[in-house]
């Protein structure tokens, strides 16, 4: 049995993952993604063709977290100096390194963008707001345009069926409505200071297009 999804477990990860010097920590970003699949999973499966790939790719990055380079995975600030020093991205086509740890977490970063724009439509929406509306706007706004015509109206479709906005806020495990909007207020912003981060570092680096 999958453990439920725990809005206050996201909130701890995110609030742990900056350091005071401003990097990035991989294991507690991890952890807070292994609770956003959670959530994802939680709404059924519309949702499977973000949630199959944010599963994949947490693996992946799992899997250099606990490898024989793990040192240089500490941190995303460490990783991207690593991966680029010694040639692991592919920063043209993908050919040699198809799974660097750069195109994994820019793939992650992406739908991470999805589900901050989403998650904050849902804590400043009116009780009867349309969750399909702020769904599609989100999604619009963020993981569409890495998405071929077929995938975006297929989850558009989707997202037609998604529950209300109270029934979403129940998910989040954390008490009434009332609660729920007040956590997503506390854990909002530790998301998009982990997103800002993450944008700000690979913009640097030019890595935001990464094939």
């Amino acid at each position: 049995m999958a453990e439920p999804f725990s809005l206050r477990e996201v909130l701890a990860a995110f609030q742990t993952c900056v350091t005071e010097r401003r990097e990035v920590l991989l294991g507690p970003y991890l952890c807070g993604w292994r609770g956003l699949i959670r959530f994802l999973h939680s709404l059924g499966a519309i949702f499977s063709f973000i949630s199959k790939d944010a599963v994949t790719k947490v693996q992946i990055m799992e899997g250099y977290c606990r490898g024989e380079q793990r040192e240089r995975y500490v941190s995303l600030q460490a990783m991207v100096e690593y991966e680029l020093a010694q040639g692991l991205v592919d920063l043209q086509k993908r050919s040699e390194h198809p799974e660097s740890g750069c195109r994994t977490v820019l793939r992650l970063h992406r739908a991470l963008r999805w589900l901050q724009l989403f998650l904050e439509g849902l804590r400043t929406g009116e009780e009867d707001s349309r969750t399909s509306v702020i769904c599609t706007d989100s999604y619009n706004a963020s993981l569409a345009a890495y998405h071929p015509w077929v995938v975006r109206k297929a989850a558009t479709v989707a997202f037609c069926t998604l529950p209300s906005r109270n029934a979403f806020l129940e998910i989040m495990n954390v008490g009434s409505a009332q609660e729920a909007v007040a956590m997503l207020g506390e854990a909002l912003p530790y998301i998009s200071d982990v997103y800002d981060i993450t944008q700000e570092l690979f913009a640097r680096h030019q890595l935001l297009d990464l094939p």
